[in-house]
């Protein structure tokens, strides 16, 4: 066997050349641009895709992708051309029309064109960075079509004529417009804005610039503010219906900036129309479609809020501060929560209860209640007549809402404390004469001052209900040790603990004896009881109920002050009196014997007395005589003293003195607590610490502080730095 080589062989390269008709490119691109042009002519139903996809597929890969891309360009091109023209000849309505149909056949030819060069799509043109088909055709429509000299500018004016005649009530073809606009936002954002919208938002700020002119100098301002909310609401629709959804923001600014930025002042202030004229009269429709429409603008609730506030407050000053309006304190009050209502309605139904309008309305109640230095006082009234008759019959829900009121209008007292003084009075009043409508409201009041302000200015509110509590014991204790009292007159005594109540003064007055011979009964019974106490009669404080019968035995029962009381008695033993004889009997006072003589012979109803001469004011040469004709269909019969409901000029002088003198220890208190924490501090800062610790009692006066101050420092709580005679330090 002969030994064979074995041989191997190795393939180190290999060239494979393929030769090409050089018409080939030629002819495939004559196939494909045929095929073209039936497309754009609607013959495409007897081509075949398949193969005409293969045709593009072969350029592209033998490397004619450039001559298949740029006779694609050329060839559209042409059409277009065509197109243009056909769209040009179209005249009136059809215009549009035309524009419509032949953008929807390129459309159309375009999505065939693209599904037959897909392979060119995707290979050469990202390759070669050349455009896409389908954006090819659209950038070729818009250079041939839409920029086209003899379209462009008829294009325009035929779309913004149209929406001029919708504007003023034509009925256009909503679904034509959609469509044209949606080409230009097919051709791209730029196209969009540059070629309809620009020239739409200008064309409708001169629309809208004309016509708030026309509605401004022809309307009032509610229903001009109806037009413009229904031209916003038009814009919105239009929008909606044919026009991009960025461009809403774009028009309701123009219609804003138009019919409402730049007529603002004008229509907040019209006459017999404007801001204020819709809050006099409650036109809550009106008012809240300005808030609506203002809101949109920059600054439109600022100007709308700050002409709210100046009404509100010269509406208020001129309630406070008329004479005439003052009068009468509890309508003042009721003006007040009557005007507090109204514009809380205001600001819930017609300004979305914003939180801005509600602090410029407290804020404006604020400044004019403190006006009127009165202002706790009347309101201290007024809860005094709702708690003595005006709650009578009501629920306890509709009580708290009345307190709650009361307490809206006390927060903005600057000084609490004047408030707590005649409160304090009125209370007393109340509890004493039993005329309280509602031991639970006075006390639900209290607990709501307590809430508010603390336990300090409640204190010895609470302390007044304890007394007549504990009174009411004291009595109990007294008869159980005093059986034989059961026959007679009946003592009924509320011992009263000085530091609780308002300080009274102890007003003289001659008792008849069967009452005096009770006191002294009563006050031997308590002084044995309780030691270390002394007892003060208030005779000005009391009441009487006595047996009464007149000229014909006409029998009645008399509830009466104890002043009233002393004289009716005298004339158990006179048949007629005059004036200097009641003064010497009962030692009155002739303010007061004056006030009991006018309520029980001055009265018409109620005069128990006679007096001669006959007049309404009360003389020192008068007498007196039991009016034996006097009569009432009712068996008991209340006389009240005729008294002033509001403090005379003297007693309100007085009032504000004891008020002055209370707020002495208060303020130094103060001063005190922050040079403690502080241990030195310059005079400003003093003023300012001091002043805002007690803003919620009352606002407290600088020269007070100041007094104050020199007071400390004469007693060595404070010392003045011996070289900044400004700055003040703290002595442990």
């Amino acid at each position: 066997m002969s030994n064979q080589k074995k041989k191997n062989f190795q393939i180190e390269a290999f060239k494979h050349r393929v030769v090409v008709d050089p018409k080939y490119a030629e002819k495939t691109w004559k196939i494909l641009e045929h095929a073209i042009h039936e497309i754009y002519n609607h013959n495409a139903s007897g081509l075949s895709f398949e193969e005409l996809y293969r045709n593009a597929y072969n350029m592209v890969l033998h490397k004619y992708g450039e001559k298949l891309y740029s006779g694609l360009v050329n060839t559209m091109t042409a059409h277009l051309r065509e197109i243009s023209k056909s769209i040009e000849a179209a005249q009136g309505g059809s215009f549009l029309e035309e524009l419509n149909r032949k953008w929807n056949d390129h459309n159309k030819a375009l999505q065939m064109i693209r599904d037959i060069l897909m392979y060119m799509d995707r290979t050469y043109i990202p390759s070669s960075k050349k455009t896409a088909v389908h954006e090819l055709g659209l950038n070729l429509w818009r250079d041939n079509i839409v920029h086209s000299i003899k379209i462009q500018t008829r294009l325009l004016n035929t779309l913004l004529d149209l929406v001029h005649r919708e504007r003023t009530g034509e009925v256009i073809d909503r679904v034509l417009m959609r469509n044209v606009i949606k080409m230009f936002m097919d051709l791209g954002d730029s196209v969009y804005q540059e070629d309809f919208e620009k020239p739409f938002l200008e064309a409708s700020a001169e629309f809208y610039k004309v016509e708030s002119q026309d509605f401004i100098e022809s309307c009032d301002c509610g229903d001009y503010l109806k037009k413009a909310e229904k031209r916003l609401i038009e814009e919105t629709d239009r929008v909606s219906h044919y026009l991009d959804p960025k461009s809403e923001a774009k028009i309701t600014s123009v219609v804003e900036r138009e019919m409402i930025a730049n007529h603002m002042q004008r229509l907040v202030h019209m006459e017999n129309s404007g801001l204020v004229n819709m809050l006099l009269n409650d036109k809550y429709e009106d008012l809240g479609r300005m808030y609506n429409l203002f809101r949109r603008v920059t600054n439109g609730l600022i100007m709308v809020r700050d002409v709210m506030t100046l009404h509100l407050r010269e509406m208020g000053k001129q309630l406070v501060m008329d004479p005439e309006k003052s009068k009468d304190p509890v309508e003042f009050v009721q003006r007040l929560l009557d005007e507090r209502d109204k514009y809380d309605k205001i600001i819930s139904t017609a300004f979305s209860n914003d939180k801005t309008f509600q602090n410029a309305l407290n804020s404006s109640f604020e400044y004019f209640i403190n006006l009127n230095a009165r202002s706790p006082e009347f309101i201290s009234l007024f809860v005094d007549d709702k708690l003595r008759k005006g709650l009578k019959g009501v629920s306890e829900e509709d009580v708290e809402v009345i307190l709650d009121k009361v307490m809206m209008l006390f927060r903005y007292l600057q000084e609490k404390d004047v408030f707590e003084k005649y409160y304090k009075q009125h209370l007393a009043k109340r509890l004493l004469s039993g005329k309280t409508v509602s031991d639970d409201a006075e006390r639900s009041l209290i607990v709501k001052l307590k809430t508010e302000c603390g336990y300090q200015f409640t204190s010895k509110l609470e302390g007044m209900f304890t007394d007549m509590k504990t009174s009411q014991d004291t009595m109990q204790g007294f008869y159980s040790s005093h059986s034989e009292l059961s026959e007679g007159p009946t003592l009924v005594v509320q011992v009263l603990t000085t530091g609780s109540w308002p300080t009274q003064p102890t007003v003289p007055c001659n008792l008849p004896a069967e009452v005096s011979v009770l006191c002294e009964k009563f006050r031997s019974y308590y002084l044995g009881t309780h030691t270390g106490r002394r007892l003060s009669w208030q005779t000005n404080m009391g009441t009487a109920d006595i047996k009464a019968v007149f000229g014909k035995g006409q029998k009645h029962e008399l509830n009466v002050s104890t002043f009233q009381m002393c004289v009716l008695v005298l004339f158990n033993n006179s048949d007629r009196l005059s004036y200097k004889e009641i003064e010497q009997a009962t030692e009155i006072p002739a303010p007061d014997l004056k006030r009991c003589l006018q309520s029980l012979a001055c009265v018409k109803g109620k005069n128990v007395l006679r007096k001669e001469p006959m007049s309404k004011d009360i003389g020192e040469e008068d007498t007196f005589v039991v009016n034996d004709k006097f009569t009432s269909k009712f068996y008991k019969v209340k006389i009240g003293t005729v008294v002033a409901q509001k403090e005379t000029e003297p007693e309100k002088q007085e009032t504000r003195q004891r008020v002055e003198e209370d707020r002495k220890p208060q303020i130094e208190a103060a001063i005190v607590r922050i040079m403690k924490s502080r241990r030195v501090l310059d005079h400003n800062n003093i003023i300012a610490e001091v002043t805002k610790q007690l803003q919620s009692r009352f606002l407290a006066n600088p020269t007070e502080i100041k007094k104050r101050i020199e007071s400390l420092i004469e007693r060595d709580f404070l010392e003045r730095d011996s070289t900044d005679r400004k700055l003040y330090r703290y002595l442990a």
